[in-house]
């Protein structure tokens, strides 16, 4: 009998584990407290308690050909960039192709998880699930939780003495719907994440005044990079990646602070990371320098203190008359259904091992998929922790004992701070190719550059120069999916085709330039194999 495993939550990460569920032959039975799947892509014009929120204009910061499943491409008239209703359609096209609906009990609440009383021996959990006010107690041999991170809304009040006393309205971004009714007014919009700038940009066109408040800057990028083509097309390659881990930690920042000031230089728009040596996680946002070269979007230091009308920010400066602050001020995570000794969260932190699996259980029956935040788009990540996960589940792949999970938790906390620094915002970054090929040892799905030069060199030299597109872990491995090599070989015609509405002559040949860089990409592959093989 196959084994029944509960998925918690239909957004990307429950819908692509109910379908790595299948994949492995088990029994999925995927919980979902609303009426419908999309989880965070699923615009509501009202909050829901449980769900995460959006505004109306919500687009995807990662292209289409990195950010679909893995073995599911977006349809190629599909734009780059996806507004959230179109990356919905997506979602709903993926769950009706490999028929999910049908695994999903929609309207249906998670009480708690808790361990069965022989749980050291069979590793089953017992879950209690409320549906139209009937609760109801179910056994499952494991459980896969994928809530994400967007639902429970941080705002430090400690931070921002006298916000009790504001008599303007205030309230978080997750409240924040559309620029209707803010006609006319002041607005500070306190933290310099995506949703900051997105919502900043937005109400300029509308609000008398717009200042974003920011106590640590951020790097702005547009999703628009070289030659025009999508960001994260160029940046992840595994050409590119070789490159920074071999340059000199002082050089990469150099190289990468350089880069960030190509389009515009953040020191002279107020926007400089205060730490700038981080490779903290850019904003993306095409529109803000423009809207601060106009002066629609005033920026400022953080807010040291409000009064009834005004916030007086830290270089002593005060803005009167303020009608609205919106706290884009991030998330907390909770597990509200599992017991401390299952996953304990402290300082918006936890502890898993490869950011999957809780280190201290008996039996590796549980796991987290998609609490993370990836340099690049998080649907391939969690959709590699799914396969990895559900072997683990079926026996096929093996987790290591609990103290060298430990020193790989440990180890994997030290780079990131190394890497990321130490606040609350950048607790669940991680890199992206790095980690992707980590998952894919677990499910044995990680291409192999070398060998496929001899096999297939126009495959090997896509995978290796081109974008690390989620198709690469679909060419070997039990999840081996036929239509992967065309997936990879035709995924720059599908980036090109929706923004090729006017063909023109092509006057320009760089296949001589584009040769020599491959040639000089391949030498450096070589180069470091043989190094890595010297060392070992």
């Amino acid at each position: 009998m196959a084994k029944r495993v509960a998925v918690i939550g239909s957004g990307v990460s429950g819908l692509t584990s109910t379908k790595c569920c299948l994949d492995e032959g088990l029994q999925p039975t995927c919980f979902e407290r609303s009426d419908d799947i999309g989880g965070l892509w699923r615009f509501k014009e009202k909050v829901e308690e449980g769900r995460a929120s959006i505004y109306q204009s919500v687009f995807t910061n990662s292209s289409k050909e990195m950010s679909c499943f893995s073995d599911f491409p977006m349809p190629e008239h599909f734009p780059n960039f996806l507004h959230n209703t179109r990356f919905l359609e997506y979602l709903k096209l993926y769950a009706k192709h490999f028929d999910l609906l049908k695994y999903i009990k929609f309207k249906t609440t998670v009480i708690s998880v808790r361990k069965c009383q022989d749980f050291s021996t069979t590793g089953q959990w017992i879950v209690v699930t409320e549906s139209d006010g009937k609760q109801e107690s179910t056994m499952f041999d494991a459980v896969m939780v994928c809530m994400g991170h967007h639902i429970e809304s941080f705002i430090p009040m400690q931070s921002f003495p006298g916000i009790e006393k504001f008599k303007g309205q205030y309230f978080h971004s997750r409240e924040y719907k559309s620029p209707e009714g803010f006609q006319g007014k002041t607005v500070v919009v306190i933290g310099m994440g995506n949703s900051a700038s997105d919502i900043a940009v937005e109400l300029c066109q509308r609000a008398k005044r717009v200042f974003i408040s920011t106590r640590g800057g951020s790097w702005v990028m547009s999703r628009v990079y070289d030659d025009g083509y999508p960001w994260d097309t160029v940046f992840h390659t595994r050409f590119s990646n070789l490159i920074r881990s071999i340059l000199p930690w002082p050089l990469l920042k150099r190289v990468y602070e350089q880069k960030m000031n190509q389009w515009f230089n953040h020191e002279n728009y107020g926007l400089v990371p205060q730490n700038r040596a981080l490779m903290k996680e850019p904003v993306f946002n095409d529109d803000l320098p423009s809207r601060i070269l106009c002066g629609s979007v005033v920026v400022k230091p953080i807010v040291k203190e409000f009064t009834e009308t005004a916030a007086i920010f830290e270089d002593g400066t005060m803005e009167d008359n303020v009608d609205v602050v919106i706290f884009a001020t991030g998330y907390s995570f909770s597990f509200p259904f599992l017991e401390q000794s299952v996953i304990k969260v402290e300082n918006n932190e936890v502890a898993l091992y490869k950011q999957v699996f809780p280190p201290t259980l008996e039996k590796p029956t549980l796991a987290v998929i998609g609490l993370i935040q990836p340099l690049g788009p998080i649907m391939p990540n969690a959709e590699l922790q799914a396969r990895w996960a559900t072997r683990v589940f079926k026996g096929l792949s093996a987790l290591p004992c609990e103290s060298t999970m430990m020193t790989d938790i440990v180890k994997r906390k030290k780079k990131r701070i190394e890497w990321f620094g130490t606040s609350r915002s950048q607790t669940l970054q991680t890199d992206h190719i790095e980690y992707l090929d980590e998952l894919a040892e677990g499910s044995d799905a990680r291409p192999r550059i070398l060998p496929l030069l001899l096999k297939d060199p126009k495959l090997a030299l896509t995978i290796y120069f081109g974008p690390c597109s989620p198709f690469q872990f679909r060419l070997t491995g039990p999840g081996k999916w036929d239509g992967a090599r065309n997936a990879i070989l035709t995924q720059k015609a599908r980036i090109i085709k929706p923004t090729r509405t006017r063909v023109v002559r092509n006057s320009s040949n760089n296949s001589l330039v584009s040769y020599l860089l491959k040639i000089f990409g391949l030498l450096a592959l070589f180069a470091a194999v043989f190094v890595s093989l010297q060392q070992s």
